[in-house]
């Protein structure tokens, strides 16, 4: 568009530039690297805990623990049959440990996008100027390509499943809080001014009308982190996150097209599974809160 008139900043200049920035964070990762790597070993510790939790259960249990799960959820029987299938397919093509080794890091990351997002959420719902300051953040955490999410995380704690959760966590916790934030602000202007008249304080406004109400939209939320997690496994496999990533990671180097098909299927799988659970919830929550509402 510009051409090769268009001016541009001098090439040493454009150098030192660079150069300072990339200086800068090598030293804070040579002076901090350790005492951020303290700081998230918890990570390491839930994560280890929830891959010997899912690995070392026999496959039977974790079955039925999903279709349950699923059950309670949805309450309908075609989502259950489809988990239960979807996972003995899984069994069946060699593909457990992989997958078990990726509900594991899905688990993790969206508990710790919730614990983080939901708040945030919360506070920008309340806060026009706080939701001004956050927007532009998410837009860059939304818009950013993954692949750069990993040269920060990996030059600060090197290769490893924590480096790859913190990279996961980040690309997928801005649904969750814009979802939060829009729920919340979408609540009945009338149920809140109820909620005035009878003297309800700001917490107790906050737990017991507006995130009941915003739950739907909150679910909402936690299906498009999750999925987004999910979308997230192949690319981290790259700086050491085991699971389903990793076999579609070799199958690209080694061009084996069977390999990567099956574990990439596997994913679509997990990710379906995943969604109708997740939806149906969120249905049924829309129901109810329907009916309450039209019960007053």
């Amino acid at each position: 568009m510009f051409g090769k008139d268009f001016p541009q900043l001098n090439d040493d200049l454009l150098r030192a530039i660079k150069q300072t920035v990339d200086q800068s964070f090598l030293n804070f990762t040579r002076s901090y690297g350790d005492t951020i790597e303290w700081i998230f070993s918890p990570l390491a510790f839930l994560l280890n805990a929830s891959e010997r939790m899912f690995t070392n259960a026999p496959w039977p249990v974790v079955i039925a623990a999903c279709v349950l799960v699923a059950w309670l959820a949805t309450r309908k029987l075609s989502v259950c049959l489809f988990v239960a299938s979807t996972l003995v397919l899984i069994g069946l093509f060699d593909m457990w440990e992989n997958t078990m080794k990726t509900l594991s890091m899905i688990l993790v990351s969206t508990l710790i996008a919730i614990v983080a997002g939901l708040p945030i959420g919360v506070l920008m719902a309340r806060s026009d100027r706080v939701q001004r300051a956050i927007n532009p953040l998410l837009d860059v955490m939304q818009t950013m390509p993954s692949f750069v999410y990993l040269i920060p995380v990996v030059m600060l704690l090197g290769i490893g499943r924590v480096p790859g959760l913190i990279a996961v966590v980040i690309y997928a916790v801005p649904p969750m809080i814009r979802l939060t934030n829009l729920g919340i602000r979408t609540v009945d202007a009338d149920i809140l001014e109820a909620s005035d008249a009878f003297g309800a304080s700001h917490s107790q406004k906050l737990w017991t009308v507006q995130l009941p109400l915003a739950m739907p939209s909150i679910m909402a939320g936690v299906n498009q982190t999750v999925m987004m997690a999910l979308a997230m496994v192949v690319i981290a496999s790259m700086i050491g996150v085991q699971g389903l990533g990793q076999p579609v990671l070799r199958a690209i180097n080694s061009q084996y097209f069977t390999l990567g098909i099956f574990n990439g299927l596997a994913i679509v799988g997990i990710a379906m599974a995943i969604d109708r659970i997740t939806q149906g919830y969120g249905a049924r929550l829309q129901k109810h809160i329907g009916a309450q509402n039209g019960s007053r």
